[in-house]
């Protein structure tokens, strides 16, 4: 953990849900591998400057999330968590990706709205600026863990009623069929990575603000129209994104 991290005390962001974040992020980087542990409490607050009690918080709250474990007479052990790999290729499919990973998976509709869309959202979906389209924000879930927040576009007029759709199929691949689209493929994904807002953090359930994995992405249907622009963060503690080649 570099030792030039300092709380900032202007973001509005609680001093622990800092110092748990920074935590987390050193144990993903390696940097306790060679101990298996976290630095002593006392070590903790001198270098974020902080007292005991905020290091202890923070502690807490990654023992509670799974990611730390306190061993009396030992210290705070390090419970490492496989990463879900979500295959992302030709026909990306969300509970499918997870199979054998995840008990269960889950995609729950947070809010649905209809206006024009923007000059970058028609042009995915190949529509003129200011057509009528529909908004889906929504949190997919692993065994009731927070995966992934959305929001997803489609076509006004050809999708009027979808969000219903969803909210009772829990599934975007069989709300689409409603439609008459049976099949939709891939066009394209742009994977970039940022810090997570406060808001986005406090939806997937993280600690400060954390790495998040955003991907942009444009679905065909069989006939090569588009059907669904969406953009979606992952969080990166939990999933890693494998971009299979063509064809598979």
């Amino acid at each position: 953990m570099d030792s030039g991290f300092s709380i900032d005390r202007r973001s509005g962001v609680a001093a622990w849900k800092q110092i748990a974040d920074r935590i987390s992020r050193a144990i993903d980087a390696g940097d306790y591998d060679a101990t298996g542990m976290v630095p002593p409490e006392t070590q903790l607050a001198e270098s974020f400057g902080v007292n005991r009690h905020t290091v202890r918080s923070a502690i807490a709250a990654l023992a509670e999330d799974g990611l730390l474990r306190r061993v009396q007479g030992r210290g705070t052990l390090i419970e490492k968590r496989e990463r879900l790999v979500y295959p992302v290729g030709r026909r990306t499919r969300f509970s499918e990706g997870l199979v054998g990973q995840a008990g269960e998976t889950d995609i729950r509709l947070l809010h649905e709205s209809e206006g024009p869309a923007s000059v970058a959202v028609a042009a995915a979906l190949g529509l003129t600026p200011g057509a009528s389209v529909i908004q889906l924000n929504t949190l997919s879930l692993a065994d009731g863990i927070p995966i992934s927040l959305a929001v997803h576009y489609l076509e006004g007029g050809r999708f009027s009623g979808i969000g219903s759709r969803l909210s009772a199929s829990r599934s975007i691949t069989r709300a689409l069929s409603e439609f008459g689209v049976e099949d939709y493929v891939r066009v394209s994904t742009e994977v970039t990575a940022r810090l997570a807002s406060p808001a986005e953090s406090e939806q997937l359930s993280l600690g400060g603000n954390p790495v998040v994995l955003e991907t942009a992405a444009l679905n065909a249907d069989s006939e090569g129209r588009p059907v669904q622009y969406s953009r979606t963060l992952f969080a990166a503690d939990r999933i890693a994104l494998r971009l299979d080649t063509p064809g598979k």
